[in-house]
């Protein structure tokens, strides 16, 4: 089941839907029990958002060895995590804007999770029942501030610079995915999620036992080898083996 949110020109508020072929059907609240509406809404008449507004974006950093190797840094025995803000998020399609204060602003494509119910605690072995689905991620950085301030915060938190969509995707296994990232149609990055050193339920469980996630909390479990920078005019995608593409232009602000 692909649960998007959007926004179609009869309504002032976005709605969610489960996305049919060529329509959209509206749905309830996706972190309820999912019930149908009954209205339905052509795909070419809406506009797709992000498909969750999440209280937080937690990533996870450095978990593909061969991104670790080309930072030079050393491999982590724990999940490495950080905050991004939720004034990060981006829609589909919009704009990533390059602040002025950066030189150097990369992308990141990552599998990212979407949280289903209220998560303390959880044991490896319990994390499928709290996660919605699965969606792209781009972990856009400011590289060169990231290095210049000897933390991640400020490079990774200026607005639009976490764009994830197109839809949550419900009905697959996170383990072994294809995830590539392309600029203006040449591919960057390539990959798949059986790389990663930390797996999705080892993640999920170990930033439960450090904050409480909720539902709609987006989780970026880190990005393969071949980051490189963006550039005004650009165009990024993020494409995932039974997920889709994540697609955003790039200008300066």
């Amino acid at each position: 089941m692909q649960i998007t949110r959007f926004l179609c020109p009869e309504e002032k508020t976005p709605l969610f839907g489960v996305i049919k072929d060529d329509i959209i059907e509206e749905i309830s609240d996706p972190f309820g029990d999912i019930k149908g509406k009954g209205r339905v809404f052509p795909r070419e008449k809406v506009k797709l958002l992000s498909p969750t507004l999440p209280s937080k974006i937690v990533a996870v950093g450095l978990n593909y060895r061969h991104h670790a190797q080309e930072l030079e840094e050393k491999i982590p025995e724990n999940p490495i995590i950080f905050i991004k803000p939720s004034t990060a998020t981006l829609n589909p399609e919009d704009f990533i804007l390059l602040p002025p204060s950066s030189s150097q602003v990369d992308y990141e494509g990552e599998l990212a999770v979407v949280i289903k119910k209220k998560a303390r605690k959880v044991k490896v072995s319990q994390v499928g029942d709290y996660i919605l689905g699965y969606t792209c991620f781009n972990d856009v950085t400011a590289r060169d501030l990231q290095k210049k301030d000897g933390q991640w915060t400020r490079a990774k938190s200026f607005d639009t610079f976490a764009p994830f969509g197109p839809w949550i995707e419900t009905e697959i296994d996170p383990g072994n995915l294809n995830i590539r990232t392309y600029v203006n149609g040449n591919k960057k990055q390539d990959s798949n999620t059986r790389e990663l050193l930390f797996p999705v339920p080892v993640i999920i469980s170990f930033i439960s036992e450090v904050m409480t996630l909720l539902p709609g909390d987006v989780i970026a479990t880190g990005t393969p080898e071949g980051i490189g920078p963006l550039h005004s005019g650009d165009t990024v995608e993020v494409e995932i083996e039974n997920i889709g593409i994540l697609r955003n232009p790039v200008k300066g602000e």
